[in-house]
């Protein structure tokens, strides 16, 4: 039971780093809350006009999950669904910006590589298709985390689906104002190129 807490307790902390503030703050002297929509992930990186910083947080947000998991998946796979939840909880409310964090989408498709790779392509897949036809990276989002757990529960059967539920249930969240401004036609599309 120890163990497990330790696991919870290293994969929240490791959730926790804020790349976008980080790369922001060292490289533009810049807080990155201050700039777009105030979110310290990938898409509001962007935002600071800065492509190889954006870029950037969004290499290191996934691979801050990719590491871990996968050293979980290795030495105790047991435990991989508790860290991967415990990551994205993590950057979602990190300790060091007062639980004020990303929206979790980089970091659950680190998870989500290492856990179920063709998932992790079904969801990269879907997220561009539904970007090119829209241009908004929230509704890309929101759609690829609701298709995985539909391709899990399809090929892998119910017993596996739970995780992924909950996941799309944290993003659904995580997007709630991208949620009311798209109903309400207000919501910005994202330059990612």
């Amino acid at each position: 039971m120890t163990n497990e807490y330790l696991i919870i307790f290293i994969g929240y902390l490791i959730g926790s780093i804020p790349f976008g503030f980080i790369l922001t703050k060292i490289f533009l002297s810049k807080d990155i809350r201050d700039i777009g929509s105030g979110n310290i992930g990938a898409t509001n990186a962007l935002r600071t006009g800065n492509k190889l910083i954006g870029y950037s947080t969004l290499i290191l947000d996934i691979s801050k999950a990719i590491i871990p998991v996968l050293y979980v998946k290795l030495n105790n796979y047991d435990l991989i669904f508790i860290l991967s939840l415990s990551i994205f909880i993590g950057h979602v409310f990190p300790i060091w910006l007062k639980f004020k964090g990303g929206k979790g989408v980089a970091t659950y498709v680190g998870i989500l590589v290492i856990i179920n790779p063709i998932a992790s392509l079904i969801f990269i897949i879907t997220w561009f298709t539904t970007y090119l036809i829209f241009k908004f990276s929230s509704l890309s989002s929101i759609i690829g985390s609701l298709i995985v757990p539909i391709y899990i529960y399809i090929f892998d059967g119910i017993n596996n689906v739970y995780f992924f539920l909950i996941m799309f249930v944290l993003i659904f969240y995580t997007h709630r104002e991208n949620i009311k401004r798209l109903i309400n036609k207000e919501e910005n599309k994202t330059k990612i190129y």
